[in-house]
């Protein structure tokens, strides 16, 4: 049995914050403002995995309330979340993920972050595939604010 989910984040900037994408160190002046590490990609990630799953979101297994989770490496939770899918006999067959920011450019650290996530996740890393775009200059994202994600994960029984 196959089955897809889409997952969908986005993170202002931040001063005095990393920017951290994938489990990667980008070097940038701002990072993004979130409970966790606001890795907005994994976030997305991981919405879409447990969305494939039929398991719920992210905040229902890492609520932003939990003084636990402040200032965790979102990687820490994209393991606990490919544990518990594998608990529950889902595998992870591909995420196809789209990260949507005017800056930084982040085309030279895609395969660092896809092998960052293969590893994390125990899969190929020609399963994960990233892309990078902008919106031209409009909305929240467009105006330099923040950045966001879509992605699609498709699962196996």
């Amino acid at each position: 049995m196959f089955r897809t989910g889409i997952g969908y984040d986005v993170h202002r900037f931040s001063r005095n914050t990393e920017l951290v994408l994938g489990g990667i160190s980008i070097p940038y002046s701002f990072g993004l403002l979130g409970y966790s590490d606001g890795d907005v990609l994994i976030h997305s990630i991981i919405d879409s995995v447990l969305g494939a799953c039929s398991m719920g979101d992210i905040g229902d297994y890492f609520p932003s309330d939990d003084p636990k989770l402040e200032n965790i490496s979102s990687m820490i939770l994209l393991s606990r979340t490919n544990q518990m899918i594998k608990e529950s006999n889902w595998g992870i067959e591909n995420i196809d993920a789209t990260i949507i920011a005017e800056k930084p450019r982040l085309k030279k650290f895609v395969k660092q972050m896809e092998n960052s996530i293969a590893n994390t996740l125990e899969v190929l890393s020609d399963q994960i595939n990233i892309k990078c775009t902008t919106t031209d200059g409009l909305g929240m994202v467009g105006q330099g604010e923040g950045i966001s994600v879509i992605s699609i994960a498709t699962v196996q029984k």
